[in-house]
C-alpha cells in the first residue's frame, strides 16, 4: 500500500492526538455509565464480576486461567483515593478499554493511511454494545483488547519502518498478553505470518529470533505470580473460595498450575460442536454482530467487508494477517460451549473495526480523487466531508447503546451486602454462589463472624444436605444467585419444594435480594437420613 501518513513529523503527531481524543471520548462514555460499587452474580453478563472485584483487591487467584496480569494491574487501581474498592476495580476496566480504543484507532490510521478512517474504526469498536458493556464492570475483556491493539500497532509500525525494536516489543507484548487470555496466543503465528509475507529473511536472523524468544518468555513472567501467591497464607483459615479442583490442586503444584492456566474445568467445553452444528453457530454469530441490537449494523459490516477487499488489493500481507486472526478467533468462539460466548467474539469485532478503517480510508481516497476531477467540488472540501461522514457513522446508535449498557445506577450488589450485614444472625452459615459476600468479608472486613459456603462449587453432598448439616452449628441462610431455576441451580420456588419435602421451610428474610433462612419443622429429617439429589 502506498504510504500516505508517516508516524513522524506533524502528521504523526496529528494521528497520535486524534487517537488520544478517540480514546478520551470512549473513556468519558465508560465513566458516565460505570458501575458505582460492588457487583453480583447474574448470568450471562455478571458471571465473574463480584469475584474479580474481591480477588483483585486482595491479590487473589481467579478461577479459569488465573489472570495474573489482570489481577496485578487492577490491584494498583485499588489504591486510588476515591470511590470504594469495587468502583476502582470497575474503573480499571474503563481505563483499559479506553486505551484499547485509542491504540486501535492508531492501528486503523496506520492501516488505512487516513486519520479520520482510523478514528472511525476505533469509535465503531469502542461504542459497540458488547465491548462497552465490559468496560463498565469488573471484567477481563477490555485488557485483552488492549494487548491485542498494542501488538497490532507494533507490527504495523514495524512493517512501515522495518526497525527490529518494534518486532521485539511486539514479542514481549505477545508473551504478556498470553498471561492474561489464552486467545491471545493466536497473535504469535499471526506475527510470524506477517513477517514471512513482508520480509521473510528476518525469520533467518538467529540473533533477532533469540532476542524475540527471550522477550516473549520475559513477557510470561507474570505467571510466576500464581505459584508464589498460592504458597502464601492470605485467606482466613478454612475459607473456601474458588473451584474445587483448584482448591485441591493449587497452582503451586505442577498439575495445579497446568490445570489453572489451561482453563480448569472449562476446557472440557472447548471443541464442543461438530461440522453439522457450525452453520447454526455462524448464524448465531451474525445475529450478534448485525441483528436487531447487534454490534455494528449492516452498514458498518459492509464497510468492513469492503475494507478487507481493499486491503487484499492494496496491502495483501495485512489482509492475510488480519484475516488469519479473524478466522482463528471466530472458530475458537464458535466451538466454545458457554453461555456468555458473545464476549469471546470481541477479538473478531476488533479485527472487523480495522477492516472498517481500511474501508473508510478507501472511501476517503475515492471521494478525494473524484473531487479532484470535478471543478465544482474542491478536493479538500470533498475529502473533509467524506472524513466527517466516516467519523459520524459509528455513532448512529449511541443513545440506544448508552441506555442499554448503563450501569451507573446499579446498586444491587451493595444492597445485598447491607441486607446480609443487617439481617443475618452472628455466627451463621450462608450458602451462596459467586456473590458479593466474599467482597464484604475479605475486602471490607465486615461480618467476619459468618461462615460462607459456596455450595454450587463444592464437591460432595448437594446444597440442601450441607444446609441441614450446618444447622447443627447455628442459623443457616441461603443467598440465592437467581430467582428462577437454571441448569446450574434451583431457583427459589424449586428450592422451597425440595426443602419442604424434607421437613424444612425457607423463610424469606429479604425477598428483594433473595435471602432466605432455613428453618426445620417439627419432625424434620435429620442430616443422616437425607438422600442426596443431583442438584440443589
Amino acid at each position: 500500500m502506498e504510504t500516505r501518513l508517516r508516524w513522524s513529523g506533524r502528521e504523526g503527531w496529528g494521528a497520535g492526538i486524534a487517537a488520544a481524543l478517540c480514546g478520551g471520548f470512549a473513556f468519558l462514555l465508560y465513566l458516565r455509565t460505570l458501575a458505582p460499587t460492588v457487583l453480583y452474580y447474574d448470568l450471562p453478563r455478571l458471571r465473574d464480576s463480584a469475584t474479580l472485584q474481591a480477588k483483585a483487591a486482595v491479590l487473589g487467584i481467579p478461577d479459569y486461567t488465573g489472570y495474573p496480569t489482570y489481577v496485578m494491574l487492577t490491584h494498583l487501581f485499588t489504591y486510588l483515593p476515591f470511590g470504594d474498592v469495587a468502583y476502582r476495580v470497575n474503573l480499571a476496566s474503563a481505563v483499559f478499554g479506553a486505551v484499547a480504543v485509542g491504540f486501535l484507532s492508531l492501528a486503523g490510521t496506520k492501516l488505512s493511511g487516513r486519520v479520520a478512517a482510523g478514528v472511525a474504526g476505533g469509535l465503531a469498536f469502542g461504542v459497540a454494545p458488547v465491548f462497552w458493556s465490559q468496560a463498565v464492570i469488573a471484567e477481563v475483556y477490555t485488557l485483552n483488547a488492549l494487548f491485542v491493539a498494542l501488538v497490532l500497532c507494533m507490527l504495523l509500525v514495524w512493517r512501515e519502518r522495518r526497525r527490529d525494536r518494534y518486532l521485539l516489543l511486539a514479542a514481549f507484548l505477545m508473551g504478556l498478553s498470553l498471561t492474561h487470555h489464552l486467545t491471545s496466543g493466536l497473535l504469535l503465528p499471526a506475527a510470524v505470518l506477517l513477517v514471512l509475507l513482508v520480509e521473510p529473511g528476518k525469520l533467518l536472523e538467529w540473533r533477532l529470533v533469540l532476542k524475540g524468544a527471550g522477550l516473549f518468555v520475559l513477557g510470561l513472567t507474570p505467571y510466576l505470580y500464581l505459584p508464589i501467591r498460592a504458597s502464601m497464607d492470605y485467606l482466613p483459615e478454612g475459607y473456601l473460595w474458588g473451584q474445587p479442583l483448584i482448591q485441591k490442586y493449587p497452582p503451586n503444584t505442577l498439575y495445579g498450575f497446568y490445570n489453572l492456566v489451561s482453563g480448569g474445568q472449562w476446557k472440557e467445553r472447548m471443541w464442543a460442536f461438530g461440522p453439522a452444528e457450525l452453520p447454526g453457530r455462524v448464524e448465531m454469530y451474525l445475529e450478534h454482530m448485525m441483528g436487531y441490537g447487534g454490534q455494528f449494523g449492516v452498514w458498518l459490516v459492509a464497510a468492513a467487508a469492503a475494507g478487507f477487499l481493499y486491503l487484499v488489493y492494496r496491502d495483501a500481507p495485512s489482509a492475510a494477517t488480519l484475516g488469519f486472526l479473524y478466522l482463528g478467533w471466530l472458530f475458537y468462539a464458535l466451538e466454545y460451549d458457554i453461555e456468555d460466548v458473545e464476549y469471546y467474539f470481541i477479538p473478531t469485532y476488533l479485527v472487523l473495526a480495522l477492516f472498517m478503517a481500511a474501508g473508510f480510508g478507501g472511501l476517503i481516497d475515492a471521494v478525494r480523487a473524484l473531487g479532484a476531477r470535478l471543478p465544482a467540488a474542491p478536493e479538500a472540501a470533498a475529502a473533509f466531508l467524506a472524513a466527517l461522514f466516516c467519523v459520524i457513522s459509528p455513532l448512529g446508535r449511541l443513545d440506544a447503546t448508552y441506555a442499554r449498557v448503563d450501569m451507573s445506577g446499579d446498586y444491587r450488589g451493595r444492597e445485598i451486602i447491607e441486607s446480609v450485614a443487617r439481617n443475618v444472625e452472628r455466627g451463621a452459615t450462608i450458602l451462596h454462589h459467586r456473590s458479593p459476600l466474599d467482597y464484604m468479608v475479605l475486602v471490607e472486613h465486615r461480618r467476619t463472624d459468618l461462615r460462607l459456603l459456596p455450595y454450587l462449587e463444592l464437591p460432595g453432598p448437594p446444597g440442601y444436605v450441607r444446609a441441614v448439616r450446618a444447622l447443627q452449628r447455628g442459623p443457616v441462610y441461603i443467598l440465592f444467585p437467581g430467582r428462577e431455576t437454571t441448569p446450574y441451580y434451583l431457583g427459589v420456588a424449586g428450592s422451597e419444594r425440595l426443602y419442604g419435602s424434607r421437613g424444612y421451610d425457607l423463610v424469606p428474610v429479604d425477598r428483594e435480594v433473595l435471602l432466605y433462612r432455613v428453618v426445620p419443622r417439627p419432625g424434620a429429617l435429620p442430616p443422616g437420613e437425607l438422600r442426596p439429589e443431583k442438584r440443589a
